[in-house]
């Protein structure tokens, strides 16, 4: 076994049909675990599974369809999951959502709820599934993807913000009540990446021209650029480290 190692292994991770979600999935793969793809859709689970398999020349992705608002589908991914790849030894909160831009004084009280529910609530939840199966064998690596705006305030995407420096906290509260089981929970704050989520921050060339010149690495991110501290939290690597946030930002916080 090398450090990287993450043969044997089953990871589900949540929003993995594209962007960073999908990094991840396609990284921990290339490592050796087996990966579920999930997210609304079950077309497009399908396709990004059956490239991963291509590439590997052997079934190490299935896909299973699940929306982050329901707490059923997610039970009936974990069931669904264990009952064709096993009990989950990783799993990834990636999914979120953000459907407002603009003063917090704005925000309609369902699309602060939304925000809420799905970006904190749904990895509650998520934990929650993953959590029994993980003592009962006394390992487990558990990664949420936060984002940097949970460590500064913004003018423009304050809920979400908000929203991710609770996922900060709930990772520090699972790993300290889990730390015993052998149980790792982290999570990662990314900095602005190329996806088709944060779109809307990236899209405008002067502004991305703006943002890239006050970065020390004078570009924003790509989804892989993420995965690999996803690969390191979800491995051996990553066997005594619990209850952090890991930025991964360029240099943009600094």
């Amino acid at each position: 076994m090398t450090l990287f190692d993450l043969n044997g292994k089953t990871a589900v991770i949540t929003g993995s049909s594209r962007g960073i979600g999908r990094a991840i999935a396609e990284q921990l793969a290339a490592h050796g675990a087996r990966v579920v793809i999930s997210s609304r859709k079950q077309e497009v689970c399908e396709e990004v599974a059956a490239a991963i398999n291509s590439e590997h020349g052997e079934e190490r992705a299935i896909a299973i369809a699940a929306s982050i608002s329901d707490k059923a589908q997610l039970e009936d991914l974990f069931a669904q999951t264990a009952q064709r790849l096993g009990p989950v030894d990783i799993l990834i909160c990636n999914a979120a959502s953000n459907p407002y831009y603009g003063s917090m004084d704005g925000i309609s009280d369902e699309q602060f709820r939304k925000v809420l529910d799905n970006n904190i609530l749904s990895n509650h939840w998520l934990i929650q599934l993953a959590l029994p199966a993980m003592r009962e064998r006394g390992d487990g690596a558990i990664v949420v993807i936060s984002s940097i705006g949970g460590l500064r305030a913004s003018t423009s995407i304050g809920a979400y913000c908000i929203s991710k420096a609770a996922d900060m906290q709930l990772v520090r509260n699972y790993a300290a009540e889990n730390g015993q089981h052998g149980i790792r929970i982290n999570a990662i704050a990314p900095g602005l990446v190329k996806t088709d989520f944060a779109k809307a921050l990236w899209d405008n060339p002067k502004a991305l021209e703006a943002t890239e010149k006050a970065l020390p690495m004078r570009r924003i991110g790509e989804p892989v650029d993420i995965a690999g501290a996803a690969v390191y939290l979800s491995s051996p690597a990553g066997r005594w480290t619990t209850g952090q946030t890991i930025v991964v930002d360029g240099g943009a916080t600094i």
